[in-house]
This record gives C-alpha cells, structure tokens and sequence, in this order.
C-alpha cells in the first residue's frame, strides 16, 4: 500500500528551527518526525511512501535516500509552491494503486491504528478523513457530519470555545478523488477540494495528536512524544 507525505512547506511559523532542516527530520523524543509517521502508515500495510518534497529537497533526499527499514522511498518535488492539493496531485503520479493514504508532514500521533480508519473505508467513498476530538475547537476550524458519517459542512475558525472535531491532517482516498481536482496545478485541498466532494466521510477519534507547525505546539511533542 502507498502513502503520499506532504513535506515541501516552507515552514515559515518555525522560524529559524527550519531554515536549514525540513520540518519532516526534527526531533522529536529521538526520532525524526518521519520515523514517527513511517511506524504509523507501517502499521496499516503501507511499504511504499511519496515524500511530496519542495523546500530543502536536497537535504531531506540526503537524510533519507530512497529506503528507510522496510519502506520504499520516492519524491514528487515541487519546482514551484503547489499548495496542498496541487502537491497531492502531483505526487499522485507515482501512485499505482487505491486506496491511499495522505498526511500532513507535520502531525504527530499515538495510540491509534489506521487500519482501523481503512476498515471504513468502501468503494463508494471518494475520500475519508481522520476527525480529531478536541475540548477548543477554535484555533482549528471544525468538520460537520451526519449520523452516518458524511461530511456535510467544514467550518472555519471561529472564536467560539467549544468541543468538536478538526481535520487531524491524515486522509484516505480513493481514486476517484481525482475527479474533484480543479484543472490547474496550484490549489488547497481543503479549501478548493474538499467542500466540492460528494462523498467524504470523517473517522472520528480521539487519541494524543498534535501539529508540529508553530512552536508552542512544537514543545508539546518534545515534551510528550518519546519512545
């Protein structure tokens, strides 16, 4: 099975941490953030990962090559900024069979098994993608559902204080996804995408999670990710 990582940002919330390291090799409890999320695609039968790769290409290629353990290596590398649905749909060239999976290359997760997120997924579906449960949903924005689990609305931030589910940066597709792509190379995948999806779904979950990508959230996984 293949996963695409999408690590070309340019990191710009991390300052100085990233201007010579992608964000995707910093250490977090002894290990890079790769090594995290290779153990948590391993765990779902993926052997095969698409680095979506941009900013610092060459350094993140050096690091880690084209095999790390038992997980094939590949690089769809931006020569341009592609956005994030403009980054899927280029490395969904190297992408040979559905499902798959996408994430973020800066979420970090325990104590979840993804397996359990492909189990939901059907043929019919163009998408599914992890819901995360938390107490302030206001630094995040929020997805709606219906009982049956359809995403009905993606709410953005608002300043109000109060429990939900966000989009937790780790999608599965279908193929079919692919028929929603705007005709351009440069687009969100959240904003241009997502809302125009007929059929996708949130499995929603609760679980220790956190986005790496400002600082403050950056200290909370050094200080509770560890081996």
């Amino acid at each position: 099975m293949q996963a695409i990582i999408l690590c070309g940002g340019l990191s710009t919330r991390l300052g100085d941490i990233t201007k010579g390291v992608p964000k995707i090799l910093l250490e977090i409890g002894g290990r890079t953030v790769l090594d995290w999320q290779l153990d948590f695609l391993k765990e779902a039968s993926v052997d095969e990962v698409i680095l979506a790769s941009g900013h610092l290409h060459d350094i993140l290629y050096d690091a880690v090559g084209e095999r790390c353990g038992a997980v094939q290596v590949s690089y769809a590398k931006e020569e341009e900024k592609l956005g994030t649905g403009g980054a899927i749909k280029n490395a969904m060239k190297y992408v040979s069979a559905s499902p798959f999976f996408v994430l973020n290359g800066d979420v970090l997760i325990k104590d979840f098994s993804l397996s359990q997120m492909l189990g939901r997924l059907h043929p019919q579906m163009d998408g599914m993608l992890l819901g995360i449960f938390v107490e302030d949903i206001s630094s995040y924005g929020e997805i709606v559902s219906n009982d049956r689990g359809r995403i009905t609305a993606f709410r953005e931030k608002q300043p109000i204080h109060q429990a939900g589910y966000i989009n937790g940066g780790v999608y599965l597709f279908n193929e079919s996804i692919a028929d929603y792509f705007p005709n351009q190379d440069v687009f969100s995948i959240e904003r241009d995408v997502f809302p125009y999806v007929s059929e996708l779904y949130v499995y929603k979950a609760e679980m220790d999670w956190v986005d790496i990508g400002v600082p403050d959230r950056l200290v909370y996984a050094k200080q509770n990710f560890s081996l």
